[in-house]
């Protein structure tokens, strides 16, 4: 699936010759760093109350890099640097990408993986 999406994100950029639109895909590499260097790898901290200081702060820069990803689309498309069409491309490329994360949170949970 996330194959499919980062698929989405070149074609949305060779179909209307413009490279704006891989400026989200940064995000799809910023969105889990918050998972790697506070959460070690799991993504279980992001359903759970307890934490201090750099849990929350773990799940906040989650949720900011998650509404960039949807912001930078809109943005762009508002500046007219990028077409309708990239956009929902990049939307729909988007959506995918978070149905692969939460299957991926889903499998985690899962201890008999």
């Amino acid at each position: 699936m996330f194959s499919a999406s980062i698929l989405l994100q070149i074609l949305a950029c060779v179909v209307y010759s413009n490279w704006w639109p891989m400026l989200s895909a940064l995000m799809y590499v910023l969105v889990p760093m918050p998972c790697l260097f506070f959460g070690g790898g799991s993504t279980h901290f992001l359903i759970s109350r307890d934490g201090g200081g750099w849990i929350n702060a773990a799940k906040f820069l989650t949720g900011a890099s998650s509404v960039g990803s949807i912001a930078i689309p809109i943005i762009l498309r508002h500046a007219g640097m990028i077409e309708t069409g990239a956009m929902f491309i990049e939307f729909t490329s988007f959506f995918i990408f978070i149905g692969t994360v939460l299957c991926f949170h889903r499998a985690s949970l899962d201890d008999d993986w």
